[in-house]
């Protein structure tokens, strides 16, 4: 979470990093999922270092109108540093989602709460939380109160409806289930 201004030139930096761009001037203007990017962080700011108003609303409305013409569907503090949205497109992610360093994000991914009603109070325990490190491939759903471990692979179009905490593991398949390298002999 960002708490400062340090947290927030490391955040941007590590996201800029991380999509293997530099952070200047013309890849803000030219690519706009990176645009997207600077912009959340720059409210993940604001929103928790309790800015002024009159800068949080119009950062707000900017992200909004950027979400709206990416295709994207998240709120503030979901992803910890170095997230990379590789397309714009469809991206649904629960706001009370957490998201560690790292995470590399394609188009199409939803990512959801349980979907039962709960007490407002208790979302965060019915909403997923993915490690650090984390590949989550095109169209891949995570859904309901699943933990996945650092350092996962989840494969395209997969649809995770339960835990896997162990690190380093390849998720894959309708519904998802640890996939194993064949041993060569």
């Amino acid at each position: 979470m960002i708490k400062n201004i340090y947290d927030l030139k490391s955040y941007i930096s590590a996201d800029f990093q991380s999509s293997g761009k530099r952070l200047s001037l013309r890849n803000c203007i030219t690519n706009p999922v990176l645009r997207f990017t600077l912009v959340m962080r720059l409210l993940e700011y604001c929103l928790n270092t309790r800015k002024s108003i009159v800068i949080y609303i119009p950062l707000l409305l900017w992200f909004r109108r950027l979400s709206y013409k990416l295709g994207f569907s998240l709120g503030p503090n979901v992803f910890g540093p170095g997230v990379a949205i590789i397309h714009h497109g469809l991206l649904i992610i629960n706001p009370a989602t957490r998201i560690g360093k790292n995470c590399r994000i394609h188009m199409g991914v939803h990512i959801g709460g349980s979907g039962k009603f709960v007490d407002p109070s208790e979302v965060d325990h019915h909403c997923p939380r993915i490690g650090d490190n984390v590949y989550i491939g095109p169209g891949a759903k995570i859904y309901g109160p699943v933990t996945i471990g650092s350092n996962c692979t989840i494969g395209a179009n997969s649809v995770v409806n339960k835990s896997f905490e162990d690190p380093g593991l390849l998720i894959a398949g309708i519904p998802a289930r640890q996939l194993v390298a064949s041993r060569r002999i």
